[in-house]
């Protein structure tokens, strides 16, 4: 949860990086709440009726996804900037996101680059948003050159 608050205090900051953990996190917990709102839509939400000629059934309804619809809206900035800063941590432009308009063909690399491990060390578009940790790493190991690498001994400067 600490991530989608995060996120929401970035509500439309497209400069920087986001991490792996803030991305999928802000996107999980997107995700679990849209689809509870759409529950609670289908239960409660306003009926309209459906014209004669789109219904197999006489008087059949269907309820409008209000409380969704207004999440959604209120939260697709937020999405785009923490896909934005997550596609800058790969070290790739935001606009990169527009192939998402090119179905199933452009969802590939976008799902493969979400997934990737960001670039070590600052790029074009700012810091290394790990570098936050690394502090914490070096106070038990002083020769990690980075919080997440598996070799601690890759790129320290003591080679």
């Amino acid at each position: 949860m600490h991530w989608f608050i995060n996120c929401l205090k970035k509500y439309a900051v497209f400069n920087g990086r986001a991490r792996r953990a803030e991305y999928w996190n802000f996107a999980l917990f997107y995700w679990c709440i849209y689809v509870l709102l759409s529950l609670v839509d289908a239960q409660i939400g306003p009926e309209i009726p459906v014209p004669s000629e789109l219904s197999e059934f006489p008087e059949e309804t269907q309820r409008l996804p209000i409380l969704s619809a207004i999440y959604s809206l209120a939260l697709l900035l937020p999405y785009i900037a923490v896909t934005t800063r997550r596609l800058h941590d790969v070290d790739k432009s935001g606009w990169w996101q527009l192939l998402f308009f090119v179905v199933i063909i452009g969802w590939i690399p976008l799902f493969a680059w979400s997934i990737k491990s960001g670039i070590i060390g600052p790029n074009r578009f700012g810091a290394d948003p790990k570098e936050d940790d690394k502090e914490a790493v070096e106070s038990v190991s002083q020769t990690a050159s980075h919080p997440y690498l598996k070799n601690p001994d890759l790129g320290s400067k003591n080679e």
